[in-house]
């Protein structure tokens, strides 16, 4: 059996553990935002938030606290206690995952840098990595903040910056851990740029679909590939509110319309990217990328054609996931050719 040196093997396979944790995360945080969960609990508690209520004496005090917000008062008057137990489950649930992502991080990494298998440089990725973790902890409660005193649910604009500071992390695991794979050959850097242009264009494609999530354009204009019996709208329909920036995140026609044109741009880019790539080291990489692509839109357009069912809704935002992995990882190593298999033993 051929010996393959690969001394970064444990935290390689640790940040990879950590991205699929995180992917899990950012699917059930979908999960949530989709059940109308993430405003049942009104309270960020780091420490006694871990356990959820253990008595009915229990329950009926978070009960009490959701009754006093908007969204109870103005969308879920009447809930029975067992209905709020199931939205509790949801965002308990996503804030658990999201603590033990946090530890699954922290704690290898202190104990690889103890043992010296981390040098300064990826330490130093990795302590960034840590404190964007932290960062999103905090993100996420200023985001429940948004909808507990005067809106019946999250700030779009607070949702967006989520979502995508989630998927940032992502791709940074991806990314750090891919690099952590066995010595390589260069084969130069063709296309690399392009490469990277199109996991940016997917982050800003990820913080559109937030928007329209969070303003649910996807339950609007369910047809394609017009849009209120057009393929461009009129100027007047997109731009009605004032100021004129507004209307990217709170027009609903705008703001699906957008979401549309990034997915036709985003398709189109990878296509052109895979072409470009033919006859070389990479095109393999690049045309699966483009398939991936092509799937995650048509996706997108099921899903807006079906009014956003749960399991559509769900498998759009799996794909988002894929895309960014799939993207992520071909960048990574683009430009590079295992040269460990063939190593004598």
């Amino acid at each position: 059996m051929p010996h393959i040196d690969d001394p970064l093997g444990n935290v390689r396979r640790w940040l990879w553990t950590v991205a699929g944790l995180v992917a899990g995360m950012v699917m059930l945080g979908g999960a949530t935002r989709l059940t109308g969960s993430g405003l049942s609990i009104t309270e960020w508690n780091v420490v006694t938030g871990v356990l959820p209520p253990l008595s009915d004496a229990a329950w009926l005090v978070e009960f009490e606290k959701y009754r006093a917000i908007p969204q109870y008062l103005e969308i879920n008057k009447g809930m029975s206690l067992a209905d709020f137990k199931f939205i509790y489950f949801w965002e308990w649930a996503h804030r658990l995952l999201g603590r033990i992502v946090g530890f699954a991080f922290a704690i290898p990494l202190a104990f690889f840098w103890w043992r010296g298998k981390i040098d300064r440089a990826l330490g130093w990725k990795l302590v960034a990595l840590l404190f964007l973790g932290g960062l999103q902890g905090f993100i996420g409660w200023w985001m429940v903040a948004s909808g507990l005193s005067v809106r019946t649910d999250v700030s779009q604009y607070r949702l967006a910056v989520h979502l995508t500071l989630a998927c940032v992390i992502f791709v940074a695991l991806v990314w750090v851990a891919t690099t952590l794979l066995p010595k390589r050959e260069s084969t130069g850097q063709r296309g690399k740029v392009f490469a990277i242009a199109l996991i940016a264009l997917s982050l800003l494609q990820v913080f559109l679909g937030a928007i329209v999530a969070k303003t649910n354009a996807g339950l609007a204009f369910n047809t394609w590939p017009l849009i209120d019996g057009a393929f461009h709208p009129k100027r007047e329909q997109l731009f009605v509110l004032e100021p004129w920036w507004r209307n990217f995140f709170e027009n609903v026609m705008a703001v699906q319309f957008n979401h549309r044109m990034m997915a036709y741009l985003l398709w189109f880019a990878a296509l052109g990217y895979a072409l470009r790539q033919m006859r070389h080291a990479a095109s393999r990489e690049a045309w699966i990328l483009f398939a991936l692509v092509s799937a995650q839109a048509v996706l997108g357009i099921f899903t807006l054609l079906y009014a956003v069912p749960l399991a559509l809704g769900l498998a759009h935002q799996a794909g988002a996931v894929v895309v960014l992995a799939y993207a992520s990882y071909h960048a990574a190593r683009l430009g590079y050719v295992d040269n460990t298999r063939h190593r004598p033993a």
